[in-house]
C-alpha cells in the first residue's frame, strides 16, 4: 500500500502545532526546562513521547536551561537528532552552552518563544531574548504566523543537518504560541521524504575516538570563527532553496530569506519580523485603499535574521523613497537592532530611514497607532528614532523625580504608582 501523504487541516494552538511538527521530524533526544511561553511545546512533545507515537526518542527532564542545552550538545555530538525550546531568561541562562553548540557545529534545533527580558519581570512578548544572541553563531529564522512556525521547524532540521549548524526558530510568545489558528499539518510520509535520516558530519564513536571542542590557540582560532561565518553565507543560499523544495512538496511558500508585500510601487516600505507583519499588512491595505488615501506603501518581512540577507534586503528596498524599520527590541544607548543591519544593506542609497521601537514587554501594536506613525513617516515628519505609544507623561515625571531627590526609589515601582497600578507581589 502506498504511504499516505495527505495533509490534514486543523484548528490548533500554535504550541501544539509546533510540537507535532517537531515530532514528525523524528528527533531522538528532546530536553527542555519549563519557562513560559514555550512550556506547552515541550509538554506536547512529552505527551507524544510517552504515548509511544514518537519512538525511538528519549525525553529528558533537566534541572535548568543550561542543562537542557548541555544535554542537546551531548546528544547531537553522539549522533542523535536533538531538539529543545526556551524563552527569555532561559535563553540567557544557556548562553554559554549556546555558543558552544555553534562553535562545535552541532545541528540542534531550538524553538525560542520570544519573550521580554527583565528586570523588571515581564512574561509578555518582544524580541529582546533572541536579539541578545544574534552573534552567537546560530541561524535565526522568524515566523510570522503559526503555519510558518510549523513549516520552519521542518525546514530547520534539514538546513541545520546539511550545514552542521544549530538553528533557532523564533515565534512570538503568547501571540503565536497560545493562539489557536487553522494550520495544515503534513503527513509523516511527506516529512520523511523531505527530511532524510540524520547523518552527522562529526560524531563521538568509541570505535574511532576523536576530540570535539579541543583547545584552540591564536594560531587557528580566527580561522575557526571565519569558517562559522562561511557556513552562514552558505546558509544564505540554502535557505531559499530549501524553502522552494518545501513549497514543491507541501504546496506552501513559507520560509525563504525575506517576503515582500505590495513592494512593486511602494515609495514607503515598513520592515519588520514576526507576528506584527500580519497587523502591518492589514494597516497597509487600509492606507493603500482609496478611502485610506491610496498611499504607495508596502511591507518587507525578514524571515532570516541570521544570516542577515543583505543583498535580498537591498534588492527589495532600492526602489523606495523611505524605509521604516519597526522593531520589537531595543539596543539601549543606541536605538534599533534590526535597523542597524538594514542600514548596512542600504549603504549608498539615498533614502529616508526611520527606526520605530514598538511592542516592548507585550504592549499592543494597533492599526490606529501604526497608521498614525506611517502618516508621519510618509510626510517625513517622523524622528530618526521613535517609540510607538510611549507614555511621555510618566517618563518625564520619573526624570523630574530623580532630578529632585537622590533616593528617588525603584523606577518600575514608581511608574506603576504613577499609573495607579500596584505591582504584583509574590508570596
Amino acid at each position: 500500500m502506498a504511504a499516505d501523504t495527505r495533509q490534514t487541516t486543523r484548528q490548533i494552538e500554535g504550541s501544539r502545532a509546533v510540537a507535532e511538527a517537531v515530532a514528525l521530524c523524528r528527533p531522538e533526544v528532546i530536553c527542555a526546562y519549563p519557562i513560559s511561553p514555550q512550556t506547552h511545546i515541550v509538554e506536547g512533545l512529552g505527551e507524544i513521547v510517552k504515548s509511544g507515537a514518537l519512538a525511538p526518542c528519549e525525553f529528558i527532564n533537566v534541572e535548568s536551561e543550561f542543562a537542557a542545552m548541555s544535554v542537546a550538545i551531548g546528544a547531537s555530538a553522539a549522533g542523535a537528532r536533538a531538539y529543545t525550546a526556551t524563552a527569555s531568561q532561559g535563553l540567557l541562562f544557556m548562553a554559554e552552552a549556546i555558543y558552544n553548540a555553534s562553535g562545535l557545529g552541532l545541528p540542534i534545533v531550538m524553538t525560542v518563544a520570544n519573550r521580554a527580558i527583565g528586570a523588571p519581570i515581564n512574561i509578555w512578548n518582544d524580541h529582546s531574548d533572541s536579539m541578545s544572541q544574534r552573534d552567537c553563531g546560530w541561524i535565526q529564522l522568524f515566523a510570522a504566523h503559526n503555519q510558518e512556525a510549523l513549516d520552519l521547524h521542518i525546514q530547520a532540521f534539514k538546513l541545520g543537518e546539511e550545514l552542521s549548524m544549530p538553528v533557532m526558530v523564533c515565534m512570538d510568545g503568547f501571540i503565536l504560541t497560545h493562539a489557536v489558528e487553522r494550520v495544515d499539518m503534513p503527513a509523516q510520509a511527506d516529512v520523511d521524504a523531505f527530511l532524510p535520516p540524520y547523518e552527522p558530519r562529526q560524531v563521538l564513536d568509541p570505535a574511532e575516538p576523536v576530540s570535539i571542542g579541543a583547545m584552540v590557540g591564536p594560531e587557528a582560532f580566527m580561522e575557526v570563527r571565519y569558517l562559522a561565518h562561511a557556513k552562514q553565507l552558505t546558509a544564505l543560499e540554502r535557505i531559499p532553496q530549501i524553502g522552494a523544495e518545501f513549497a514543491e512538496r507541501f504546496g506552501r511558500t513559507t520560509g525563504g530569506l525575506v517576503r515582500g508585500y505590495h513592494l512593486e510601487d511602494a515609495e514607503t516600505v515598513v520592515v519588520a519580523l514576526g507576528s506584527v507583519l500580519g497587523t502591518l499588512r492589514e494597516t497597509v491595505e487600509e492606507l493603500r485603499s482609496p478611502a485610506g488615501g491610496g498611499h504607495k506603501i508596502g511591507v518587507l518581512g525578514i524571515t532570516s535574521f541570521r544570516p542577515f540577507p543583505i543583498a535580498a534586503v537591498r534588492d527589495a528596498l532600492q526602489g523606495a523613497r523611505r524605509v521604516v524599520v519597526l522593531e520589537k527590541s531595543f539596543s539601549v544607548g543606541l536605538g534599533g537592532v534590526v535597523s542597524t543591519d538594514v542600514r548596512l544593506a542600504l549603504s549608498g542609497l539615498h533614502l529616508h530611514g526611520y527606526t520605530v521601537i514598538a511592542g516592548l514587554g507585550g504592549r499592543a501594536i494597533t492599526r490606529v497607532s501604526l497608521a498614525r506613525m506611517l502618516h508621519e513617516a510618509m510626510a517625513d515628519k517622523l524622528p530618526p528614532l521613535s517609540f510607538l505609544d510611549l507614555d511621555w507623561r510618566i517618563v518625564h515625571r520619573q526624570l523630574e523625580r530623580e532630578a529632585a531627590m537622590r533616593k528617588s526609589g525603584p523606577i518600575a515601582e514608581n511608574l506603576l504608582r504613577d499609573l495607579g497600578t500596584v505591582a504584583s507581589k509574590v508570596h
